[in-house]
């Protein structure tokens, strides 16, 4: 088992996967019980998660991703989704606005060290059309698609992408 620091190092995007090799249950599930273990603004959680396998559905996702094969090649599809109102009934705009939205990112970002802790890779996409996507999937009408996260056991290691510098990123004041 990785440190958190060599796991968030070694997370990159992974377009390709292992058809053959489905991702266990329980491996599924420490996935999305660490992404359930997200802080979020007054612990509401306002998202829900919805882990599909499903190769006609992951078909139909990709599709509305401008046609991103590893959606479908993937053995699972998580979308994550928000439930604004859970957020602004406690927070009211702001938490409407933007709370629900990052609670329900970092339950994704969570996810996805998760992913790479489990020994598999993913890949985060936010290109996809989220009204099609609620279509597809009967997604209930008070809940949004912020976010689908592919994953799998990766049939590809790319080399890391270059990052800017710490120096151009961070302030120390």
């Amino acid at each position: 088992m990785w440190d958190l620091f060599e796991t968030v190092h070694r997370r990159h995007s992974i377009r390709k996967y292992h058809a053959d090799m489905p991702v266990e249950d329980e491996k599924l599930n420490a996935i999305v019980a660490t992404a359930c273990a997200a802080p979020s603004a007054g612990d509401l959680q306002p998202y829900r998660i919805i882990a599909v396998r499903d190769q006609g559905l992951r078909d139909a996702l990709r599709k509305t991703a401008s046609d991103q094969s590893f959606i479908s090649e993937a053995p699972v599809c998580l979308v994550f989704c928000c439930d604004r109102s859970r957020s602004e009934d406690a927070f009211g705009e702001r938490g409407r606005s933007l709370y629900a939205i990052q609670d329900t990112t970092i339950a994704a970002a969570y996810a996805q060290l998760a992913v790479v802790a489990a020994g598999m890779g993913s890949t985060w996409v936010g290109y996809f059309d989220a009204a099609e996507t609620q279509r597809i999937l009967a997604i209930a009408d008070d809940m949004e698609p912020i976010a689908l996260l592919s994953l799998g056991y990766p049939a590809e290691f790319p080399e890391p992408t270059r990052r800017r510098r710490i120096d151009d990123v961070v302030e120390y004041r």
